[in-house]
């Protein structure tokens, strides 16, 4: 019997991530980067839905492969409803929400969208989502927000959270479940964690308006001068809710969403970015230490991961700041790849509960 073949996808803000298994085995991985004039074109995130796609297929047709041995399509989960951790099978409840943007727009809606297309095409396979980035595992008071008129919600890198996580504590032959992690991860967004016992019981919202700046996200903005500048009358809603996510952090301030770029020159003496760069693992140090207190100070590890994590100047000054908490371990990049694949290949062989989104 020939093997199966498993193609995980992980649309990013400003890359495109594929890679194609067979059975546990990578065959070849690849990423696609996109730069912000690339994709400004774009109105919505799901306009980019053909482009994307057919990027992904065009790289396939370069290999000598065959296409009715691919058994699943894992895609990286998006804004859809709030649901627990997981795998589930794409289904047209799921795509219409994914369409629809339903908690907004973000590149991860594509992910189920190309597995559902490129699997429908295909003989037998399967399109699935894994640890979307809505999973909601949030302790109730963490809800609150201040106001009755608005809830805190759940949007994170959940998939390379929870891979990471499972990945350190293995590594120190312990349970994921038995252990207390802050969990950074750094890229185009920046989200971080309190995993208690393997539940995220606390986590910023990494899209839309919470937590650190990052490269094109501006994190928190002091609420009473948002509004004021949303009744200036000086931008239209669409151009002030990109502010936030898409042309706000790092990008508003020095035109670039490239955080190497950014550090050479801030390397080179460039004022304006060293004080931007310092500024961003400022503010991920003073989250971490907020994560500390909602573990109450007991912290086994404080993971740092995502693509800024290769900046070994970056991590240096997070951990200057919060290594008297804990230990600061290092995972550059994202495990979320391999983390799609791997949970692919549980489901095909029984092994993992395939949830039904309702």
């Amino acid at each position: 019997m020939s093997k199966r073949l498993i193609l995980a996808i992980n649309p990013g803000s400003t890359s495109t991530k594929f890679a194609l298994f067979e059975e546990e085995n990578l065959i070849f991985e690849k990423t696609l980067r996109h730069n912000s004039i690339e994709i400004s074109g774009y109105k919505k995130i799901t306009d980019q839905f053909h482009f994307r796609k057919n990027l992904i297929m065009n790289e396939l047709s370069g290999y000598n492969i065959d296409l009715a041995s691919i058994a699943a399509v894992v895609g990286r989960g998006g804004l859809i409803k709030p649901i627990e951790s997981g795998i589930y099978e794409v289904n047209e409840k799921m795509i219409e929400d994914l369409r629809t943007g339903i908690l907004g727009q973000h590149a991860s809606n594509l992910g189920g969208l190309i597995a559902d297309d490129i699997a429908s095409a295909l003989p037998g396979a399967k399109a699935y989502i894994v640890d979307p980035v809505v999973v909601d595992e949030l302790e109730p008071v963490a809800r609150l927000s201040g106001h009755p008129a608005i809830e805190r919600i759940s949007i994170f890198h959940a998939l390379n959270q929870k891979a990471v996580a499972r990945i350190y504590s293995g590594s120190v032959n312990r349970q994921y479940e038995d252990l207390n992690l802050i969990v950074v991860h750094m890229g185009g967004g920046i989200s971080v964690g309190a995993h208690h016992k393997g539940r995220i019981i606390d986590v910023n919202n990494a899209l839309n308006g919470d937590g650190p700046f990052s490269p094109e996200r501006s994190g928190g903005l002091p609420s009473g001068q948002l509004v004021d500048l949303c009744f200036s009358g000086k931008y239209p809603q669409q151009e002030l809710k990109s502010m936030i996510t898409g042309k706000g952090g790092m990008v508003a301030y020095l035109g670039t969403n490239n955080f190497i770029e950014a550090n050479n020159r801030a390397d080179a003496g460039d004022p304006e970015a060293v004080m931007v760069i310092n500024a961003i693992a400022y503010q991920i140090s003073k989250e971490i230490g907020a994560m500390a207190s909602v573990l109450e100070g007991s912290v086994d590890a404080i993971i740092l991961t995502g693509g800024l994590a290769y900046e070994e100047s970056h991590v240096e000054r997070i951990r200057k700041m919060v290594e008297f908490i804990a230990k600061v371990v290092v995972f550059p990049g994202e495990d979320e790849i391999k983390a799609l694949a791997y949970n692919g290949l549980l489901a095909l062989d029984g092994k993992i509960e395939i949830k039904e989104y309702l």
